[in-house]
């Protein structure tokens, strides 16, 4: 991993580049509005976080706070016109699937750039989703991306910390007891208890803690503690390492592996956690639990795709540049040294189709022929994903600022005494200009 070379001017160029490829690829709404498929083929724009348009608006909030331009800002404020009308329609009310990341992302519009219809659309969003809550869920699913830790998370995000204490009570007495802990069923009907952040325990812990520290329910807290008790007691890498299995029994074994080192269902998520427990519980042996968590990572072999479907994925979610955020974490916080960053970063650079449309990455299904997948848009595996964590490697690297235009609600804010505040973006004339009005695919309906 040594001497990597991985210039900055040239990783933001990508990510402009990716951003070009991104407003390229965007679809006009009713009323001026903005809107993305999951992949340029699809006909229906997506609005949800995981994979839609409400996913895309964080990066182009970084965008414009990063280089200083009001274009990707006019274009936050286009597609939350198309948020907006998905606020009141959608049928999901959770963090990653629906309503409730919504509101969450219209909020942010709301505070970064003064838009009130936005602001106004987040609170009718938000009377929505508690109208729904049948006083222990809100669907099948139970855990962060899909119910009640995600939407609980989402609402103390968006300033409703009633609705978050809520959604978050009915795990107090749907817990489940076992030799170290805690834990839940991520959904009705299932044997398997999943363990990690995405769907599993530790996302459940997540918000308990993050509700309950800042709602002052001790309880809660509690409670996260004994989640993630369980799930520190799964541990089998033992001594400097940390790696517990995707869940027990194996959760459709035909189809998931027993181990994976991203932030959906391995230690890179679970070092997220552990971050935001060293903060709620002032323990420092939650910082020895993430950096065991980290050691695993940088030793297992990743981002090499040392065997098919080993490392297959560039996104955010179960791929490089969800370590990549981790990674930049430890930089501000810790000073670790930047040369693993470096080492995503390249792979990021090295993996990018760029061509006269802009940068986008494909990742890869192994069992799939053709084997290379469409290059997706949204966070959880596509370009905007990518390129928020580019830029903020980019800041690191020249100003050392780690702070987002955005925060993930199941991402710790850096907190570290030396850090300085927020520093205001610098502008870039270079590159703003290629910040223009989104073109349309050929052949594509204006009205879609």
């Amino acid at each position: 991993m040594t001497g990597v070379d991985v210039r900055a001017e040239e990783v933001e160029a990508l990510a402009v580049d990716g951003l070009r490829w991104l407003l390229g690829v965007a679809r006009k709404t009713d009323g001026g509005g903005l809107g993305w498929p999951a992949a340029p083929s699809g006909q229906a724009v997506g609005t949800d976080l995981y994979t839609g348009t409400a996913g895309i608006v964080p990066t182009l909030l970084e965008a414009r706070r990063h280089f200083g331009d009001d274009a990707y800002g006019d274009a936050a404020l286009r597609a939350a016109r198309t948020l907006t009308v998905a606020a009141d329609t959608c049928e999901d009310d959770s963090l990653y699937f629906g309503r409730t990341g919504i509101a969450l992302v219209l909020r942010a519009v709301h505070r970064e750039l003064g838009d009130s219809a936005a602001g106004a659309a987040a609170d009718r969003a938000l009377v929505r989703v508690r109208s729904r809550f049948d006083g222990t869920r809100w669907g099948e699913l139970f855990e962060l991306m899909g119910g009640n830790a995600g939407i609980g998370l989402g609402a103390l995000a968006a300033g409703d910390a009633e609705l978050a204490v809520r959604a978050l009570e009915p795990y107090l007495r749907t817990a489940e007891e076992t030799a170290a802990g805690v834990r839940w069923a991520h959904r009705p009907g299932i044997e398997a208890r999943l363990h990690h952040i995405s769907h599993g325990t530790l996302g459940i812990v997540y918000g308990l803690a993050a509700v309950g520290a800042a709602t002052g329910r001790a309880d809660l807290v509690q409670l996260a503690a004994a989640g993630a008790a369980d799930v520190v007691a799964r541990d089998e890498a033992g001594g400097t390492g940390f790696l517990v299995p995707h869940s027990d029994p194996q959760y459709r074994p035909d189809l998931i592996e027993r181990y994976s080192y991203g932030w959906c269902h391995g230690p890179t998520g679970d070092a997220q956690v552990f971050r935001l427990l060293r903060d709620v519980l002032a323990d420092p042996a939650w910082q020895d639990l993430a950096d065991r968590c980290w050691r695993t990572v940088t030793h297992s072999g990743l981002p090499s795709r040392l065997r098919p479907g080993f490392w297959d994925n560039q996104g955010r979610c179960c791929g490089t540049a969800g370590v990549l955020a981790l990674a930049c974490d430890r930089i501000a916080e810790q000073d670790d040294s930047p040369e693993f960053a470096r080492v995503l970063v390249a792979d990021l650079v090295s993996r990018a189709t760029r061509d006269t449309d802009g940068a986008r990455w494909s990742n890869v299904e192994h069992r799939s022929d053709p084997s290379v997948l469409e290059p997706r848009t949204g966070w959880s595996a596509g370009g905007a994903g990518i390129v928020r964590e580019l830029l903020r490697f980019v800041r690191l690297s020249e100003s050392g600022d780690p702070y987002y235009a955005f925060a993930w609600p199941d991402q710790p804010v850096v907190r570290r005494a030396a850090i300085e505040t927020p520093v205001a973006p610098r502008a870039r004339p270079a590159v703003r200009a290629q910040a223009t009005e989104p073109t349309l695919p050929a052949g594509t309906d204006a009205g879609s």
